[in-house]
């Protein structure tokens, strides 16, 4: 399925590694081999401000909107029964020479902490940590440099979506 992309417009850190672990096979009282377990990626974001939708996208829960402008509001509702999701993450840095770099993350999960500060005269400034696995099609990152910077393609988002029935009986047609 492909969800909606979420801007975050003040982004100021998007950052990743790759990372593996590894296994030492021995034989013959030696180290015959050295196995990885596969490539992941640790990444981290921060944002001078953030949108509710972009942290729902990456805690989970309910986002309402009530009212209209200028009386409008927007509530996002945590359970400790919603489970963080999947999302993808996309980055550009701009070269002073016109060019930029895209870096893609296919499958992160919010794994480490989600912070948020507020503080007299600033931004609130939020950031999370976490962990990219590979996608369905085994894709963990790209990364893409062009010459003349190019907007980020807003091509569609994996999207997993939880549906809870609590019935008896009946039918249920998605």
């Amino acid at each position: 399925n492909e969800g909606t992309p979420v801007d975050l417009p003040v982004s100021q850190t998007f950052s990743f590694s790759e990372t593996e672990e590894y296994q030492e096979l021995r034989g013959d009282d030696r180290v015959v081999a050295i196995v990885g377990k596969g490539p992941v990626a640790e990444w981290s974001l921060e944002a001078g401000g953030i949108s509710l939708d972009a942290w729902l996208v990456i805690t989970g829960g309910t986002l309402t909107d009530a009212g209209a402008t200028p009386n409008q509001t927007k509530e996002l509702l945590k359970k400790v029964t919603d489970r963080r999701p999947y999302f993808k993450v996309v980055g550009q840095s701009v070269a002073d020479g016109g060019g930029d770099t895209h870096a893609e993350l296919f499958k992160c999960k919010c794994d480490g902490n989600l912070e948020g500060e507020w503080t007299d005269g600033e931004f609130f400034i939020s950031s999370c940590s976490g962990t990219a696995l590979g996608n369905a099609d085994e894709d963990l990152y790209r990364i893409t440099w062009h010459e003349t910077a190019t907007d980020i393609a807003v091509g569609a988002l994996d999207e997993i979506q939880l549906v809870t029935v609590d019935a008896t009986g009946g039918t249920f047609t998605l």
